[in-house]
């Protein structure tokens, strides 16, 4: 196994973790038991994805692997026995669900593209990938999605999405061109969270 694919797979592993024990952690909020926790985490690793691979005419991609699945019940079992530790970790965790948000939003461009979709197809599908499981999470929790607030996180993915096609116009080789998108989209939601930066609300009359 190459370098890169390692790497790739630790990410994907941390992001679809995290991604997990947010949807634990807000399942527990609503004191939620574990099963409950269980399908919200899941929802936010795997909805996604589920709603890309459906609209692209394709099996699920969770269907075909059991990893994201074992993967949120080993994050099922982290949050009970550390929950009370779990506090003190949220900007780690922060770090973690914005990097599997990077991360899925190019793996949703890339399979885009394999079944032949153009780019304004692929980018779209690429912000589904890693912000549909929140909004599926939300839903169930009867909470305000995530990414209809102020708070900048699809858009992050959106530009990311941008910069892959930006640079993919220009030829430049895919390795450099995931990283670089990989990078804006981390970026773009770092910034926005630290400097408080979100889009305009609209107004009522």
């Amino acid at each position: 196994m190459e370098y890169n694919d390692i790497v790739t797979q630790v990410i994907e592993f941390l992001g679809t973790f995290a991604f997990a024990i947010s949807g634990i952690r807000h399942a527990a909020a609503k004191h939620f038991d574990w099963f409950g926790g269980y399908v919200c985490g899941i929802a936010v690793a795997i909805g996604g994805g589920t709603i890309r691979d459906v609209m692209l005419g394709t099996t699920p991609f969770w269907m075909t692997n059991p990893f994201y699945m074992i993967c949120t019940a080993l994050a099922l079992i982290f949050v009970v026995i550390f929950a009370k530790h779990m506090e003190g970790l949220r900007n780690t965790w922060f770090v973690f669900d914005t990097l599997g948000l990077a991360l899925f939003t190019i793996a949703g461009i890339q399979k885009s593209l394999a079944f032949g979709q153009p780019y304004w197809v692929a980018i779209i599908m690429g912000c589904i990938t890693g912000s549909a499981g929140g909004v599926i999470r939300d839903v169930l929790l009867n909470n305000e999605p995530v990414i209809f607030r102020k708070e900048i996180y699809a858009m992050a993915a959106v530009m990311g999405g941008v910069t892959y096609w930006m640079l993919d116009w220009l030829c430049v080789n895919i390795e450099l061109t995931v990283i670089l998108s990989f990078t804006v989209t981390c970026l773009m939601r770092f910034l926005a969270v630290r400097f408080h930066l979100s889009l305009p609300t609209l107004k009522s009359e």
